[in-house]
């Protein structure tokens, strides 16, 4: 399938590259050495759209749906992966709740001042035994009068300690319920940041709810029908992780590239080598099958289409794909790959977390295998 663009999607695009240029690459460095992603550049971000670039005009978004979504990830994560994961975090999961499962009010109040980037958003799933096994979750929602009293523990929750508004998950006499929470709630308490391996400016947080009070109507969807809504909001969730893939890893094809044909050994650029040739080849041809498949499945979620499996096969091949790519660039630049002077090492320490969050590898391999039995093998 070709992709085929629009005016708009190609000027969001195009927008999105010179801001990375000019606005991202410049200090990428500098966020993940300081391992927070500067006030300023978040509220550019938002004063430019793209936190809220899927959603509906009507929400204050930009209208551009998954496919403009995943175009401008792409770009994003070639300038840095913990701004990727930021945006991620608000808009494709944690404000993507509401959107999916929202009454129009609540859209209105909540998903609105997300989309314009006035608040910022994250998404409340994974307990200390609840990660792969998420419907497992212990936190507990009771209604008490007008009021669902939430007490309970989240680990591991991206933006959790700058967000304004989180989804959060539950369970109730009936079973796992979505919820939406103010963080300036009392009895909601953000824990200090993760020290990460990789994505180190993206903030990641424990949360506790202490006997955290919410009105009634903040009920998201049924009552007990809470995971249904966690899976799908995951759909989008992990097709945006690998375009953010896609992205890195054009970059990383394009910064080996260059350096193969600027390195001399030997008497001749590093470029004249088969080994060398092999490797760029071996990326180039990774990157073709990611960048199809990530806007097939994008086109297909935009028509309302089921893309369970096809999201899950994303997210699973464009995460293992990205961490061949950044090995096979950190070979490319030898020495210098493995050194902090250039950006490379920081894609490959980056890289590694894509194979577990958003669901590990594992867990997809068993919602694909779920779907190939039940169709008989038929794709």
């Amino acid at each position: 399938m070709q992709l085929i663009l629009t005016e708009e999607q190609k000027m969001l695009r195009a927008m999105t590259r010179d801001f990375v240029k000019n606005e991202i690459k410049p200090i990428a460095s500098k966020i993940d050495e300081q391992e927070k992603i500067p006030d300023e550049l978040i509220k550019k971000l938002g004063e430019l759209g793209f936190l809220g670039v899927s959603f509906p005009e009507e929400y204050g978004g930009g209208g551009f749906g998954e496919v403009g979504y995943c175009l401008m990830q792409e770009e994003i994560a070639r300038g840095c992966m913990s701004t990727a994961t930021f945006i991620g975090a608000h808009q494709s999961i944690g404000a993507n709740t509401i959107y999916i499962g929202g009454t129009e009010d609540q859209k209105q109040k909540y998903l609105t001042p997300l989309a314009k980037g006035e608040k910022i958003g994250a998404f409340c799933l994974t307990e200390a035994q609840a990660g792969s096994d998420s419907f497992n979750v212990k936190t507990r929602a009771k209604l008490d009068g007008n009021e669902w009293v939430i007490n309970g523990e989240k680990l591991w929750i991206t933006n959790g300690g700058i967000a304004d508004i989180v989804s959060v998950f539950a369970r109730t006499d009936k079973g796992v319920s979505a919820f939406i929470v103010e963080t300036d709630r009392e009895g909601f308490h953000a824990g200090p940041p993760e020290k990460k391996m990789g994505i180190r400016g993206s903030t990641t947080n424990p949360i506790t709810f202490d006997n955290v009070r919410v009105p009634k109507e903040n009920l998201i969807g049924t009552d007990g029908r809470g995971f249904l809504l966690a899976m799908k909001t995951l759909d989008a969730g992990r097709l945006g992780l690998g375009a953010g893939c896609l992205g890195a890893s054009k970059e990383l094809l394009e910064m080996s590239t260059q350096y193969a044909k600027q390195r001399t050994q030997f008497d001749q650029t590093i470029s004249h080598f088969q080994a060398i040739q092999f490797m760029l080849a071996e990326m180039a041809t990774l990157v073709y099958a990611m960048e199809s498949i990530v806007y097939r499945t994008a086109t297909d979620y935009d028509q309302k289409k089921d893309v369970s499996r096809q999201s899950a096969i994303v997210k699973l091949f464009c995460s293992e794909s990205l961490d061949k790519i950044a090995d096979f660039a950190v070979q490319v630049h030898g020495g210098m790959g493995y050194s902090r002077e250039l950006p490379v090492e920081r894609y490959y320490r980056d890289s590694r977390i894509n194979k577990i969050f958003e669901g590990t590898n594992e867990i997809q391999k068993g919602i694909i295998a779920r779907e190939v039995l039940k169709k008989n093998g038929v794709v």
